[in-house]
């Protein structure tokens, strides 16, 4: 089995993911207009954090996404639904394409956790960044169409969206990698003493420019292909999924995340890092940036890659935290993907490179 087959499709919800389908349904009756079941409850394979499901009914189809189970103990400020849920309907009508939401419900008497539904979408979700079967155009413009999707949530007015208090104002760096420090402690499975050095390290080195808080926009927080849906036919992204980490923050943290693919090995959490990008129609790191900084006008691309190792140790550190995250509760048994532990063993290889850009 690939690895797209063990993300791609629905299975059964069962165990701590199994949901009260006659309690689901009475309050979607109740408080969805126009629904009517009954239903039926499929679980979508991929996604590691907030369980998201298929809802199909006799009229149609729905995707419902919630926090972890009932038993699950969360760590702080994680699986915030609610949150995906606002953020998605502020953007609704901008250049940012995102699913229409349908109806959110915090009562966790309900089925045993929060959720909320959304529209479901026939698309294509690319989870090999090399674009297999593609030919060099068609993957360059799929990675054009990722540049010009980023560019355009970075660009958005998000007060003018009712989103001015989506997040908190000033010192984001400081803020995020407290945050991911404590996330990391508060999950630690196997110690790991490249993310002590980093915790120790990061805060000391932030560039100027990651400290300009005018620098203020929506951040996705894990802005990557597989994150997004693309028409089934032509390079055109119809929705970007998983906004569970999305803030108002810096952009040059969101936009260099979704760098690391470059520096990252191919094969190892989504990098293309050694492949011939040139033979496959992929552009080079710094022809994306360039990209990014003629459609934002955020900064320079030299600005960009003064303080590049800053940015890809930062990055590297926190998806080395949050794969930390996900290795603990696949050790609890309550992580929502089958292919959670494997997932959680990214932590310690992201965390050694991470490092290494530390000391560059």
């Amino acid at each position: 089995m690939s690895e797209s087959d063990s993300f791609t499709g629905t299975r059964q919800a069962t165990g701590k993911h199994a949901i009260d389908t006659q309690a689901l349904t009475a309050w979607l009756e109740a408080n969805l207009p126009g629904f009517q079941g009954p239903i039926h409850v499929e679980m979508f394979k991929g996604g590691q954090s907030n369980p998201t499901y298929k809802i199909s009914t006799p009229k149609g189809s729905y995707v419902m996404r919630s926090k972890p189970g009932p038993v699950a103990q969360l760590l702080p400020s994680a699986h915030a639904i609610e949150r995906e849920y606002a953020v998605m309907r502020g953007l609704a009508g901008t250049a940012v394409p995102v699913p229409n939401m349908l109806c959110l419900c915090e009562d966790e008497s309900i089925i045993g956790r929060a959720f909320y539904l959304m529209e479901y979408i026939e698309g294509r979700v690319l989870w090999d960044p090399s674009l297999p079967d593609m030919t060099p155009e068609q993957r360059g413009s799929i990675y054009d169409e990722m540049n010009r999707v980023v560019s355009a949530l970075h660009t958005v007015d998000f007060a003018q969206r009712g989103l001015s208090d989506y997040g908190k104002p000033g010192n984001y760096f400081e803020r995020q990698i407290g945050r991911w420090s404590r996330q990391y402690v508060a999950s630690v499975t196997k110690p790991i003493s490249e993310m002590d050095h980093l915790i120790e390290w990061l805060p000391r080195n932030i560039p100027d420019m990651a400290r300009d808080d005018r620098m203020m926009a929506i951040v996705h927080g894990d802005f990557r292909l597989d994150n997004l849906m693309f028409d089934m036919q032509a390079p055109k992204v119809i929705a970007v999924l998983d906004w569970e980490l999305s803030t108002l923050g810096h952009p040059l943290a969101d936009f260099s995340y979704h760098c690391m693919a470059w520096h990252i090995p191919y094969g190892m959490f989504r990098g293309i890092g050694g492949l011939n990008l040139p033979a496959l129609g992929i552009p080079a790191e710094q022809e994306y940036i360039q990209r990014y900084c003629e459609r934002t006008g955020l900064a320079r691309p030299d600005q960009l890659l003064e303080d590049w190792n800053f940015y890809m140790a930062y990055n590297m550190f926190r998806i080395a935290a949050i794969l930390q995250g996900i290795a603990k509760r696949a050790q609890e048994g309550i992580a929502s993907s089958e292919e959670a532990e494997r997932s959680g063993a990214g932590a310690r290889p992201l965390a050694e490179l991470a490092w290494s850009f530390a000391q560059r």
